[in-house]
């Protein structure tokens, strides 16, 4: 007989309660910011995770063009791709996509490879939202602020 039992409940798809956050990302480094991320949209955060359903929050990320490289990254790091032609190789550095048109897809590559591929992890991926200026449309939803530079001093260049 098993009275007291230590188990946790999966969390059912409609039992979650998903919440809204809202990052400034300027001066922010890369990889710890996108860690962090990728966990508040896994739902790892909250004590009701479970990984077959998606119980994480919709972030919204502001100024995702001013995230910060720490060392030489900036120069030194590759983002490849492949066009799907034999030699169709193609490569760019990470101070050209900061440059470029949509200088957002640094931070976006960089939290997308930390969710898991499938369709769940596509379905979490959905629930980021990134821009690259400090406008948003996003008011009506009352996102939380969440201050990452200050829960490190490493997670901000130069603090």
């Amino acid at each position: 007989m098993k009275a007291l039992t230590r188990m946790t409940k999966p969390a059912k798809p409609a039992e979650v309660e998903k919440q809204w956050h809202i990052i400034d990302a300027d001066g922010l480094v890369v990889g710890r910011v996108a860690t962090i991320i990728a966990n508040i949209l896994r739902g790892k955060h909250k004590p009701s995770y479970t990984p077959h359903v998606d119980c994480g929050d919709n972030v919204i990320v502001i100024n995702a063009d001013k995230v910060r490289f720490t060392g030489r990254k900036l120069g030194q790091k590759v983002y490849y791709k492949h066009t799907g032609y034999a030699g169709g190789i193609k490569s760019i550095t990470a101070a050209k996509v900061l440059e470029g048109r949509f200088p957002e897809r640094v931070l976006e590559k960089a939290i997308e490879r930390m969710i898991p591929r499938g369709p769940l992890g596509r379905q979490q991926m959905r629930n980021l939202r990134l821009y690259s200026g400090t406008e948003h449309p996003h008011v009506a939803q009352n996102p939380n602020v969440l201050d990452i530079g200050s829960l490190n001093r490493k997670n901000k260049v130069g603090a």
